[in-house]
């Protein structure tokens, strides 16, 4: 019914729907950290010899590549999907559409036998998969009532963290990029059947609809600051959170094989990817079901981004394995509150339900814009500006500026 697809929901979703999207964004997960963590920097390594580039300077034009389709492709779908009138719903067509495309991409990739092929696989990945990212984002303002979104934003964010771990140990189990890749790949496809297959989606009627036009459609991505300032404020201060991070992960192997000469790089990419994850999931859940219980969002996202701030400073100034291993448990405890109760938060500044996918979209620029500026910023500080210890000072100084303006947030507590 029409009125359902746009109304602010007030039914609770049961455990079932909740596991089933978490499901599916794990698919989702593991068909981009998969290779981000681990693929995409072994064929780095061996296509740079042919290049003139350095291995990182080679994986920071890859990834930075990609991330400008990432860019493009979230609120693009997420507006595609705000609009489409399908017997299947909004949502559904996009997240098989997507998932499927997904895995033919990452079987593409596979099989790239230099930089220009590497390039046009990870931007088709990053097309198809931020199709249906978009789509699985959108649904929780559709179905969620907003005191439940902080615990169902938990679980999501305890789905990325499995799709970390199980891409990683995907790729790196299975001994070799092409095998890694497929598994990433099947992996992809099946996780999202069991949501598409058992729940139905919500239905847009036609009359519903806004006329189409090019013109409305494109000023539609442009949301004023002015007019809107919460969301302005918390879209900047994730922003500059996952920039924090995404300078950690970013060269994170080759930090173990040059900085640390760690024995086996690879693997202390697992090693502390399951650390990492084991604290997240700690936190993740209990935190966001602690802000729907006591009605609040901004001391959580608040105190959650300086430890992670502080955590990214210790590793600037310890740089040891022992103190990686603390840095990612570190980071996990506050990251899992972090990714809970700012994904409750964002839902709730969105303007309008109309534009759910295409908002929501918006904000995840701020989750794709990082995955740009962190090669752009990382790799010359790596190369010629001082190093791994003058890198993660920077990005402890942009975790610790986000948690500060969360407190520019004026509608939510």
């Amino acid at each position: 019914m029409t009125v359902d697809a746009l109304a602010d929901p007030t039914e609770r979703v049961g455990r079932g729907w909740t596991a089933a999207l978490s499901l599916a964004n794990v698919a989702i997960w593991v068909g981009w950290y998969g290779p981000l963590q681990i693929l995409l920097a072994q064929q780095a390594e061996d296509f740079a010899p042919g290049t003139g580039m350095s291995k990182e300077t080679l994986l920071a034009w890859v990834t930075g590549v990609g991330a400008v389709v990432s860019l493009v492709a979230n609120p693009f779908f997420g507006a595609l999907s705000d609009r489409t009138t399908a017997r299947w719903g909004r949502r559904t067509p996009w997240i098989v559409t997507g998932a499927a495309g997904g895995a033919l991409s990452l079987l593409l990739l596979a099989g790239a036998g230099g930089l220009w092929t590497m390039m046009a696989g990870w931007c088709l990945v990053q097309l198809t998969l931020n199709a249906a990212f978009a789509a699985v984002t959108a649904a929780v303002p559709d179905r969620v009532p907003r005191l439940q979104r902080g615990v169902v934003g938990g679980w999501l964010g305890a789905a990325q963290i499995l799709g970390a771990v199980t891409g990683t140990g995907l790729a790196t189990a299975l001994g070799g990029i092409t095998a890694g890749y497929a598994a990433c790949a099947v992996f992809t496809l099946a996780g999202v059947l069991p949501y598409v297959l058992r729940y139905r989606d919500l239905r847009l009627g036609g009359a519903a609809r806004p006329a189409w036009s090019w013109g409305s459609f494109a000023t539609g991505f442009w949301l004023s600051p002015r007019r809107y300032p919460d969301f302005a404020w918390a879209w900047l201060t994730r922003f500059l959170i996952n920039l924090s991070n995404a300078l950690v992960i970013l060269y994170l192997l080759y930090y173990l094989r040059d900085r640390l000469r760690y024995h086996d790089p690879e693997q202390g990419v697992l090693i502390l990817t399951a650390v990492n994850s084991v604290t997240l999931l700690a936190t993740v859940v209990v935190g966001g079901a602690w802000s729907d219980r006591v009605g609040r969002r901004k001391p959580f996202v608040i105190w959650s981004g300086v430890l992670m701030a502080a955590a990214t400073a210790l590793l600037a100034a310890w740089q040891t394995w022992p103190s990686a291993i603390v840095v990612a448990a570190l980071l996990g405890l506050g990251l899992g509150v972090f990714m809970s109760v700012d994904f409750a938060l964002m839902t709730d500044v969105l303007p309008k339900a109309l534009d759910r996918g295409k908002d929501l979209g918006v904000i995840n620029i701020a989750n794709a814009l990082p995955q740009v500026a962190a090669p752009a910023v990382a790799a010359p500080i790596v190369t010629y500006l001082g190093g791994y210890r003058v890198l993660y000072g920077v990005a402890a100084v942009a975790g610790l500026a986000g948690a500060v303006l969360v407190g520019r947030i004026k509608d939510v507590d």
